[in-house]
């Protein structure tokens, strides 16, 4: 691998900018910041463009064609939410640098017929596109949990098949259109929770009303996989979660596309429809359309308050399949959009793209990423122009590169 020194970009290293313009990688890590460019280094030309650490987008499902579109859109880190991706079944793909890298929970804890079986049609299957190779090995540890001592259980087994973390879903079916589906009760989720804890794991929870997020803080749960979206935040659950000292992964562009609200805009953007192949360009421009009652302006006002009372504010999509009832969303280019949701919520672009960077890399552990220093992995983003202060100059995408290979145009 070519020793590389980016020079003449502005450099956001994830929290705030750098008083240089130079940065050099080597066999995949970043070795200088600043200083001399030595010899018989290959430079790239960053004038006018800034540098950022690679994209997380921490709450995906995905899959090998999914991460390689994530990537295209300068999204070096998926974090799947439910899926196959543990350590075992993506050792094959690790070493990939086309695709982006993915870490996965496994699937969520659930009761039989609960969330998410409420979202897709009658008689439809999700699994892999026709075509697509036969998976192998073992069959994924599914986590169908009704009492407390199945909850337990289950935890410990999800980890041995290589879960990074814990997923728990809360859920009713109200918001999707299906009052009433099974739903973890609190002693179930307590219990879960305090097995994933007990075994060292980080525990997450899908929610999407206020009283969902009210049973995840009951039981101890370490962050929300959504914003709830049924309701107006109010000043006892911002205070809450934040003496909880909980993360929440927005995702504010599923709860509008669960409003009916399309991605048709961002499509349109030649930035991004040059990238989208016809399944996904359909996909963004439909949506989920569950819950147009809701109101996007709440979702909104509730994410600034959690970011002003000190919540940890995580950029994610809840991106899957490019199936236009699951749609509104595209793998990577919703990364773009949920950071212009979060200025429009009234974040700064720089603590916008915080929260795709280095905030997710902290709040999942993922020391080695996230930021740009010296001895961490060289992924990382280049554009034109300067998001920490035009947040639409994310998409003025010049260079992408994984662990210092650059991905070719």
């Amino acid at each position: 691998m070519t020793r590389t020194a980016i020079t003449g970009a502005r450099i956001f290293d994830g929290q705030g900018a750098l008083d240089t313009d130079t940065v050099i990688i080597d066999d995949g890590t970043i070795v200088q910041i600043g200083g001399e460019v030595p010899d018989g280094v290959e430079i790239v030309d960053g004038t006018g463009g800034t540098l950022l650490p690679g994209l997380i987008d921490a709450h995906v499902h995905t899959s090998r064609d999914a991460r390689a579109l994530a990537l295209r859109f300068g999204v070096t880190t998926q974090l799947e939410m439910q899926g196959t991706n543990t350590r075992y079944r993506r050792a094959a793909t690790e070493d990939d640098d086309t695709l982006a890298d993915v870490r996965s929970a496994g699937f969520g804890l659930t009761p039989p017929g609960g969330h998410p079986a409420e979202l897709f049609p009658e008689g439809f299957r999700p699994g892999p596109p026709p075509g697509a190779p036969a998976p192998s090995g073992p069959a994924p540890v599914q986590a169908f949990v009704t009492t407390p001592e199945e909850a337990a259980a289950v935890v410990p087994r999800l980890i041995d098949d290589g879960a990074d973390y814990i997923k728990f879903m809360i859920d009713d079916g109200s918001v999707e259109g299906h009052p009433g589906i099974p739903m973890l009760d609190q002693a179930t989720l307590n219990a879960g929770v305090e097995a994933a804890h007990r075994h060292g794991m980080l525990t997450v929870a899908h929610t999407l009303t206020l009283d969902s997020v009210r049973m995840g803080l009951d039981a101890g749960i370490d962050g929300f996989a959504h914003l709830f979206m049924d309701r107006p935040h109010t000043d006892e659950i911002v205070a809450r979660m934040a003496d909880a000292g909980v993360f929440v992964t927005a995702c504010v562009v599923l709860n509008a596309s669960m409003m009916g609200i399309t991605g048709q805009a961002l499509a349109d953007d030649p930035r991004v429809g040059s990238r989208l192949d016809e399944r996904w360009d359909d996909t963004l421009r439909s949506s989920f359309d569950h819950y147009p009652q809701g109101e996007l302006a709440d979702v909104l006002a509730t994410v600034k308050a959690l970011h002003d009372a000190g919540v940890d504010i995580l950029v994610g999509t809840d991106v899957s399949v490019p199936l236009p009832f699951m749609g509104g969303l595209a793998h990577g280019a919703s990364v773009h959009h949920e950071l212009q949701y979060l200025v429009r919520a009234g974040l700064t672009p720089a603590e916008a793209l915080t929260a795709a960077t280095a905030a997710p890399a902290r709040r999942f552990g993922l020391d080695d990423r996230g930021r740009i220093a010296t001895g961490l992995r060289a992924d990382l983003l280049l554009v034109d122009g300067d998001p920490t202060t035009t947040i639409d100059d994310s998409l003025n995408i010049r260079a992408v590169w994984r662990r210092g290979a650059r991905l070719a145009d």
